[in-house]
């Protein structure tokens, strides 16, 4: 496996998150306990928690997961879903099987930093940056343009991580023509499905929509549930999944089995929970809305199409990576700065930073924010 360079992202949260007071960049709509969890369970669910075993599971995942994953779908059933530790280890897996040495791929920026650097430890990648200009659209000639004879993969997020943005559904059924129509793979990475501030503006699923294209999804941002560390991908090629189970092989084997039926509970109600959620961050929008009108001299805001994540500029003198460590050193606020975005592959912004919006009671960090910024 080639050397793969820090994750950014994870090396700033492991020294903040748990010691600073205010985690206000949290990319995770609001958790819920076990015994919330618990109590959506149906009957069927509930038994298997009560009478579960702690053996081994399947590598594919649990049949009773699969077929609730599967309802999330028009066009996938259970046996087009595998199961991961999480949606790092599917986009991991799917990127080692997917590419090689003289393949080429097309990602999207700005991103979340394996989503390119896995890639790039495999093959040559090209980088296609949103426009921020646009309200961060995606231009599909600019995708067609990246596109070579040896294009294996192209790969997008939406709702995307860090800007929050939603293209249109006619440009993502677009986009998953144009990979069908030169036999490329459309990696969909679809984490924040289901928090869109407009539903009108969900976009359909790619395994939906294509039998070559992945669908890659989790408990973790949408549902609130990281605990549970359950992710998949759907995808209709089942050639392509007997090869991800082969490679799951070498890492997980198999999930916990404690954590699917969970997990199972949990996407068979949520219906439910994304509703909660989706009313948190509507709670949450006029919180943040206030705060920046507030500050609108250092901050340009827009909340975000989908997910509970937006992606401010900051318009101060001393720059954004200077702000955010002051801001968290002095006032324990966490937020990510631009440079936690930063890609090798297309120019991204560096005066912007991601801010949470998706957990309850943000009222005393966006406090503690605000009397920083007026001692400045």
């Amino acid at each position: 496996m080639p050397q793969l360079p820090d994750f950014r992202l994870e090396t700033h949260l492991s020294r903040w998150e748990f010691t600073a007071p205010h985690h206000l960049t949290a990319s995770d709509a609001q958790t819920m306990t076990m015994a919330e969890l618990l109590a959506l369970a149906g009957p069927e669910d509930r038994e298997a928690w009560d009478t579960l075993a702690l053996g081994y599971t399947e590598t594919y995942g649990d049949p009773g997961l699969r077929r609730a994953v599967a309802g999330m779908y028009e066009r996938v059933d259970a046996d087009d879903v595998i199961c991961f530790g999480g949606a790092q280890e599917g986009l991991n897996l799917a990127m080692r099987v997917l590419l090689e040495p003289d393949d080429h791929a097309v990602v999207v920026t700005p991103n979340y930093q394996s989503a390119e650097t896995i890639p790039l430890s495999l093959c040559e990648v090209t980088g296609v940056a949103l426009d921020e200009r646009r309200d961060w659209a995606l231009d599909l000639a600019a995708v067609e343009a990246a596109l070579r004879p040896n294009t294996k993969l192209v790969s997008v997020n939406f709702p995307n991580n860090p800007t929050g943005a939603v293209i249109d559904a006619a440009d993502f059924a677009r986009l998953v023509e144009l990979c069908d129509g030169r036999g490329i793979r459309l990696f969909s990475d679809e984490v924040y499905r289901g928090l869109e501030r407009d539903p009108a503006r969900t976009l359909p699923q790619a395994a939906d929509l294509s039998e070559r294209a992945l669908s890659l999804n989790v408990t973790s941002k949408s549902l609130g549930l990281p605990g549970l560390r359950i992710g998949w991908i759907a995808c209709r090629d089942r050639e392509l999944r007997s090869r991800l189970e082969r490679a799951k092989h070498y890492t997980t084997i198999c999930n916990s089995a404690p954590s699917e039926v969970l997990a199972r509970i949990a996407i068979t109600a949520r219906e439910r929970i994304l509703a909660r959620n989706r009313a948190v961050i509507a709670e949450n929008l006029p919180l943040f809305d206030a705060f920046f009108a507030e500050f609108a001299d250092l901050f340009e805001w827009r909340a975000p199409d989908g997910g509970c994540v937006a992606f401010p500029r900051y318009l101060g003198a001393d720059g954004v990576e200077d702000f955010c460590a002051g801001l968290v050193e002095q006032a324990g606020v966490i937020l990510l700065p631009a440079s936690i975005f930063r890609s090798e592959l297309t120019p991204t912004p560096t005066d912007r930073f991601r801010i949470g919006l998706g957990r309850r009671d943000p009222a005393p960090a966006l406090e503690a924010f605000a009397a920083w910024l007026r001692k400045r």
